[in-house]
């Protein structure tokens, strides 16, 4: 991870009145979006029988402490262009931003996981591989993790060996008498986090979600085979097992939707950490706002995951109206078995369980 260091030209009185409305709408799109999530979850029953939801708390966590410890601090020394907090705050600053950033795509990676083990898998696999103790185990994991690679290097200074010079020389204009939070990497902690905290888990997503997909294009298949078959000779129309029906369309719009989100978390943070690798070998010659621009667009994923769950995944959708219109009974989930059966009742991953 490499913090920009800043433009020596600045910005002008109109730049920077644009990029404050822009950053501070992007910090408040991030905090309300990814508390949202997180209340939606906690009130709403269904959505906490999900065990995908976990990791989907987790990760608004992790986005929602990227919009209130990292966003502010660095759109202030943008505007500014001057860093005011110290030598110290500037690394623990630093470390919070890789530890948040590699949080994050270390739960999509275990959604993934999630999702495959879920439709990949027969119900009684998924129940046995997605314990609630290995829940625990993985979201821990999904926090201790990047502390191996953000507080613990950073804080000991091996990202600057053999780059000392250089970092000094950046972190101080003095045409401008300004002083800047730079955070440079050199090419062994540029190459082994960057491929720890991206492309690792980037690798396994694409594997775990083209099984899904496989999988599902499959079932799809045997399911319209069966709906093909016709009607018996006792002239009723047969029909295939209502709950792997169900259960097969839940689950397959559920990973569309976790692949919508993970494809923008790439989208946004591949340009940083393909130009995170590169920079090192090519002198540290990456212009300034060409990083910022980078870190921005990685920023904006923070505030964005929100948006996708309202208008992508139903039952977020429905949890949101139901927070945002003070409970409106018209949004109230109805029951997906009808009326026929009772409300005692409610299907998981494909099994009847009976609510006590």
């Amino acid at each position: 991870f490499v913090c920009p260091p800043s433009s020596s030209e600045g910005f002008d009185v109109a730049e920077k009145i644009v990029l404050l409305t822009f950053i501070s709408a992007v910090i408040l799109m991030a905090i309300l979006g990814n508390l949202l999530v997180m209340v939606a979850v906690c009130r709403d029953r269904q959505l906490r029988k999900i065990k995908t939801n976990y990791f989907i708390v987790s990760l608004a966590f992790a986005d929602l402490l990227v919009s209130v410890l990292v966003m502010p601090f660095g759109a202030i020394e943008l505007v500014q262009d001057n860093w005011i907090y110290g030598e110290m705050f500037c690394l623990v600053r630093t470390s919070l931003d890789v530890l948040l950033t590699t949080a994050s795509i270390l739960h999509l990676c275990c959604i993934s996981l999630d999702r495959y083990y879920a439709i990949c898998c027969q119900p009684l696999v998924y129940r046995n591989k997605m314990t609630p103790l290995r829940i625990a185990v993985m979201l821990g994991g999904c926090w201790v993790i990047p502390t191996f690679i953000s507080f613990l290097p950073i804080m000991q200074g091996w990202n600057s060996i053999g780059i000392i010079d250089l970092i000094q020389q950046r972190q101080f204009n003095k045409a401008s008498n300004s002083t800047y939070c730079i955070f440079m990497v050199n090419k062994p902690y540029a190459i082994t986090c960057s491929v720890v905290a991206f492309y690792i888990p980037f690798l396994l997503m694409v594997l775990a979600y083209y099984r899904i997909y496989v999988t599902a294009r499959e079932h799809a298949r045997q399911i319209q085979v069966l709906q093909r078959a016709g009607a018996p000779a006792d002239g009723r129309q047969h029909h295939p097992d209502q709950h792997s029906t169900h259960r097969m369309k839940t689950e397959t719009k559920a990973a569309k939707t976790l692949c919508i989100i993970m494809g923008c978390f790439c989208l946004c943070w591949a340009p940083f950490f393909i130009t995170n690798i590169v920079d090192p070998f090519i002198n540290y010659t990456v212009p300034g706002k060409l990083w910022t621009a980078f870190l921005w667009l990685g920023y904006i994923n923070s505030g964005l995951n929100p948006f996708l769950y309202a208008f992508l995944n139903k039952s977020f959708r429905r949890a949101f109206l139901i927070i945002l219109c003070c409970g409106d009974e018209r949004y109230r989930r109805p029951s997906i078995l009808g009326q026929t059966v009772p409300c005692s009742t409610t299907t998981i991953n494909g099994s009847t369980h009976v609510l006590r």
